[in-house]
């Protein structure tokens, strides 16, 4: 098997877990988000539940695989060299908190919600990728 095929299966068994572990979570509910986001009402703390679970997975595993000479299927790590936070991550996160919060989705809860392939999910999909080549043409314009 070559390396490109090794790392095309990777990625498929990647995708098909997360999109397994959101779909039963039922974080592809856009209702979880919204309900999350209304503290004041029927807020329903699933959402943090599944955030923690990920980032204390990530927290436990990333040590260790960063302790190798180089990724198991890719010549070397690619980490951000970026650590400071700049105008354009606080905009740019307030913008996807926004739509985060009126869609009730984010980019991966959206991606696999088009298994139900209805008007909701295909016209948050066709904004987001309005947005993101809005986004990208103001960022060429900006240099």
């Amino acid at each position: 098997m070559t390396q490109s095929m090794k790392q095309l299966l990777a990625a498929l068994l990647a995708g098909l877990l997360f999109g397994f572990g959101l779909g039963l979570a039922q974080m592809i509910d856009p209702a979880k988000v919204t309900n999350f986001l209304d503290l004041f009402g029927s807020w329903d703390p699933s959402l943090a539940f599944v955030m923690a679970g990920g980032l204390a997975v990530n927290a436990v595993v990333t040590p260790f695989i960063l302790k190798r000479q180089r990724p198991l299927l890719a010549e070397f790590f690619r980490l951000p060299s970026k650590v400071e936070v700049d105008g354009r991550i606080v905009i740019g996160g307030v913008l996807f908190g926004v739509g985060w919060g009126l869609a009730g989705y984010c980019p991966g809860p959206m991606i696999t919600s088009l298994s139900f392939a209805d008007s909701d999910i295909l016209t948050v999909l066709a904004a987001f990728v309005v947005g993101t080549f809005i986004a990208r043409w103001v960022l060429h314009r900006l240099g």
